[in-house]
């Protein structure tokens, strides 16, 4: 099925332009050594050795710097999610534990080797951003896919409306799938993907 993309963020200039790249990359390493919040757009035109105003040319705010950090970072995370569960061969209850296992492992693995990008994705949960809404959407959207799939082969029930079963999974997985709400969760990423896998798994039972 198709599923919604990670919204881009606004930036000016061609896409693919070789300046607008390597903005991307400053920002990305001065961004993780001094965080966000703390960067200002004359900051990184200090680091980069370009000027504010032409910075401007190619984004039209720190956030769209932010945004286009964050999207690559989310779109790596949704790769991973891909990967795992798109596996020929899978059952639906076996694509659904990956799907949990994958966010739950590709979150805390951010949290503890890519600290400051974490927070950009923190940040942009808890800001709304169209990147992590767009993240948000995605992971809704394979949610709606493995309980499809497991409906039409009898493995998961059908008496309960489809988008009531993929919100309350939706919900259920958020306190280890948001970056806002994760690292609150740290301690529980290891027996959490199971423990709730489980759960949501004896829910969907014919």
């Amino acid at each position: 099925m198709n599923q919604p993309s990670i919204s881009s963020p606004s930036a000016r200039g061609p896409a693919d332009h070789d300046i607008r790249t390597q903005i991307v990359a400053a920002a990305n390493e001065h961004f993780s050594q001094y965080g966000y919040a703390k960067t200002t757009v004359s900051d990184l035109a200090k680091a980069i050795g370009f000027s504010k105003a032409y910075i401007y040319k190619f984004f039209d705010s720190k956030q769209a710097i932010g945004e286009a950090i964050c999207t690559n970072c989310l779109g790596e995370m949704i790769a991973a999610v891909e990967q795992a569960i798109n596996e020929d061969g899978l059952s639906p209850t076996e694509r659904l534990r990956r799907l949990i296992r994958t966010l739950t492992t590709t979150g805390a693995d951010l949290f503890f080797n890519e600290r400051k990008l974490y927070d950009i994705a923190a940040f942009s949960a808890s800001e709304r951003w169209p990147s992590s809404q767009g993240y948000d959407a995605r992971i809704k959207g394979f949610i709606v896919q493995i309980i499809r799939e497991g409906r039409e082969l009898g493995e998961f029930e059908r008496k309960t409306p489809l988008d009531e079963t993929v919100d309350a999974i939706h919900f259920a997985l958020r306190p280890f799938v948001n970056p806002l709400l994760l690292q609150y969760n740290l301690d529980y990423v290891e027996e959490a993907p199971t423990l709730t896998a489980n759960l949501i798994l004896r829910s969907l039972m014919p």
